[in-house]
């Protein structure tokens, strides 16, 4: 089966309708943030092409559309050594595994299950539909002209939403979303049920913190993509938003912007020391909150949200970047922090001790380059890598023009260690020994270099190559994605790869891992047409404040004076 409507070239619509706050800043102010291109560094001519091509498409739209929607062309860009208008041979193949996951819900689909491994003998819950890992699925039917599974899936999670959840005698709060959802077919009846999950079967019994923003940033790329902004202005669809909205908006204790969550909320969805203020859940926040903005309607209950949303983005993007971002700079300044300080003008805010600061770092910063750290607390930073939040901060412009340089910068000078033979590492680096032992729990399935303990996800070659067209470097996107093609179709889309650098399948890992095979076909087809980008970028807003240095504390006039 061919996975393309057809080959062709692609039009450019445009469709005047509602504006989008991508192109706006959060105070609805019309300049358009331009992205600067002298900061490119070693783009060949071929990167400059694709680069112009997405700044066009992703900087220049006045409305909501994007012409993400048009099918894709089989045009995709393959290895250098083969003829570019070539599409690359494992594309059709993974087009037919793809649609072999489709779930079907009274003949229509609904979504993709996690995995098609018909050599496993325990299914487990990986023949459900996961709200985060059908992410990559929608956005490559969107970019193959095929919106209507995406559609279908945004209005069934959306009513599952309005289920009554309770784990034990515990009722969840009314706006979280599934993790997954199964579909019963009775063949005596004739008639499907849908089964949801809202945590209570979960390993660890965690809520999926991460369902409602990956939602609402699904019906955006959806909206951008087709143009149909019915769907996002639907009752249902304005509802479900609002009721996102005040579970993550809702007051509390917190002294931060940032969310508190447990171990397991998100694609790490085991025990390995995220609890706290993970960045992957931050980034998603961020992302949702600026997404959100763009699709509420201004009637009674929606405009209610603005200025809480407007108020939380600056708050977490001045709190993100200027608390959670490492650089050797940064790095440095950690490392002579002063302990016990008291009063606004202090320094070391989070009483972080320098001691703490774990050996690995001091070798892997390099000189160029910085990262946003994996958690923030008292007393506590977490320095590993996480790649998912990293990606997500720069397509959410979470990160600063230069903060997204600088991640790149650091995949560049750290490739062996984030990438090395197969793109690309969940987190880095792994936990081992005595720490495993303790951040883990003994997890047998969390050992060192694997699975989420920096094991290497094909799946999140997607967000790379997104972030990478961004920053106007997508020779770093094409480089990764031609080392997943030369093992992904002959291991048969494995869920993960083992190793410090990544060169043996998980131990554990499903085979047709169908978020393993959506995200390689969406990474191909945004360096096909860096347009599609669009559809999960967001620009910088020129009215979030600048980065303020920590130590400009020191500047502060004394109160007692």
């Amino acid at each position: 089966m061919n996975g393309f409507k057809g080959p062709g070239l692609r039009k450019v619509g445009s469709h005047s309708s509602l504006s989008d706050a991508d192109d706006h800043d959060l105070s609805r102010l019309h300049d358009r943030h331009i992205l600067s291109l002298d900061r490119q560094r070693s783009c060949d001519e071929r990167s400059m092409n694709e680069l112009s091509i997405s700044i066009r498409a992703i900087d220049s739209h006045d409305s909501v559309y994007s012409p993400g929607g048009m099918r894709s062309g089989f045009s995709t860009p393959a290895s250098s050594c083969r003829n570019p208008f070539e599409p690359h041979p494992i594309i059709a193949e993974a087009w037919e595994a793809l649609r072999r996951s489709i779930v079907y819900f009274k003949g229509e689909p609904v979504g993709t299950i996690a995995a098609f491994d018909h050599a496993s003998e325990e299914v487990l819950n990986y023949d459900q539909v996961f709200v985060r890992d059908f992410v990559p699925s929608a956005l490559a039917f969107l970019m193959n002209g095929e919106p209507d599974i995406v559609k279908n899936f945004l209005l069934k999670t959306v009513y599952l939403q309005g289920w009554e959840k309770r784990i034990d005698r515990f009722k969840l709060g009314e706006g979280a979303m599934p993790a997954s959802f199964k579909v019963l077919h009775d063949p005596v009846r004739r008639i499907d049920n849908l089964v949801a999950d809202f945590g209570e079967s979960a390993i660890g019994r965690v809520a999926p913190v991460d369902s409602g923003f990956w939602w609402i940033i699904l019906l955006r790329a959806y909206t951008k993509s087709t143009g149909d902004l019915t769907l996002a202005e639907s009752a249902e669809c304005q509802k479900g938003i609002r009721l996102i909205l005040a579970l993550c908006l809702s007051e509390g204790f917190d002294t931060f912007p940032t969310l508190l969550c447990a171990d397991g909320c998100s694609m790490i969805d085991r025990r390995m020391g995220i609890y706290g203020y993970p960045i992957e859940i931050q980034a998603l926040f961020f992302m949702a909150l600026r997404c959100a903005l763009t699709m509420l309607k201004h009637d009674t209950e929606g405009k209610e949200f603005v200025e809480p949303i407007v108020k939380r983005l600056h708050a977490l993007s001045y709190h993100m970047r200027s608390y959670f971002w490492l650089d050797f700079q940064q790095l440095n300044d950690i490392y002579r922090y002063k302990t016990e300080e008291y009063s606004h003008t202090a320094v070391n805010k989070f009483n972080v001790i320098p001691d703490s600061i774990p050996d690995w770092v001091f070798d892997f910063m390099p000189t160029r380059g910085g990262y946003f750290i994996g958690n923030v607390s008292p007393a506590r930073m977490d320095f590993r890598w996480f790649a998912l939040g990293n990606c997500v901060a720069i397509l959410s412009s979470l990160a600063t023009p230069e903060q997204s340089m600088a991640v790149m910068d650091l995949i560049e000078e750290r490739w062996e260690e984030l990438v090395g033979e197969m793109p690309l590492k969940v987190t880095y680096p792994a936990i081992e020994n005595h720490e495993w032992r303790i951040v883990t729990g003994c997890d047998p399935k969390n050992t060192r270099w694997s699975y989420h303990n920096g094991g290497s996800w094909p799946v999140l070659l997607w967000l790379l190559t997104a972030a990478c067209i961004k920053t106007g470097r997508p020779q770093i996107a094409r480089r990764a994605i031609e080392l997943a093609e030369t093992r992904l179709l002959k291991d048969s889309w494995p869920e993960y790869y083992d190793g410090k650098i990544g060169r043996y399948v998980g131990k554990q890992a499903r085979k047709f891992q169908t978020w393993s095979i959506a995200g390689y076909l969406v990474a191909k087809m945004m360096l096909e047409d860096p347009s599609h980008a669009g559809m999960v970028s967001l620009e910088e807003d020129k009215a979030m404040k600048p980065l303020i240095k920590r130590s400009a504390s020191w500047t502060c006039p004394d109160p007692a004076n």
